[in-house]
């Protein structure tokens, strides 16, 4: 019988840790195929929310009413916790990607998640990449 990863296993793999600049570090991923954000191993944002968005590149919308589908990609500005989604929105049906929306920041250790009721603006700058050389994350 031969050794098959999880889903989980290879979303880790692929993703990878992502860390907070600061004196603590903090854990964050992608996990179950895009559907939720981990921070410190703990599911903290999921996919099938709606999000109002001022991204202009994202739609011909003022603010884009954004069903979020699939997390692609999770990173740190300072010590905001931002996302790449893929989403569709509601008003003018444009499918697509979001670059960089703010989900949480950290605050003394804590993961404190921005309120997504009211208008999230989308950040034009990838956040910080991982340190080279640092380790990648695997499970048995």
């Amino acid at each position: 019988m031969s050794w098959t990863p999880s889903r989980f296993v290879d979303a880790v793999r692929a993703e990878g840790d992502r860390h907070v600049a600061g004196n603590m570090t903090t854990r964050l991923r992608v996990l179950d195929d895009g559907a939720w954000l981990s921070v410190d191993d703990t599911r903290r944002v999921s996919v099938s929310e709606l999000w109002r968005l001022d991204a202009p590149g994202f739609c011909e919308c003022d603010i884009a009413d954004l069903v979020v589908e699939n997390f692609l990609n999770v990173g740190v500005d300072g010590r905001t916790v931002t996302a790449r989604v893929y989403g569709q929105c509601i008003v003018c049906g444009t499918k697509s990607t979001v670059e960089w929306v703010p989900v949480g920041r950290i605050l003394n250790g804590e993961f404190a998640a921005v309120d997504r009721d009211g208008v999230l603006s989308v950040r034009p700058n990838a956040p910080d990449e991982p340190a080279a050389g640092e380790p990648e994350t695997t499970s048995g």
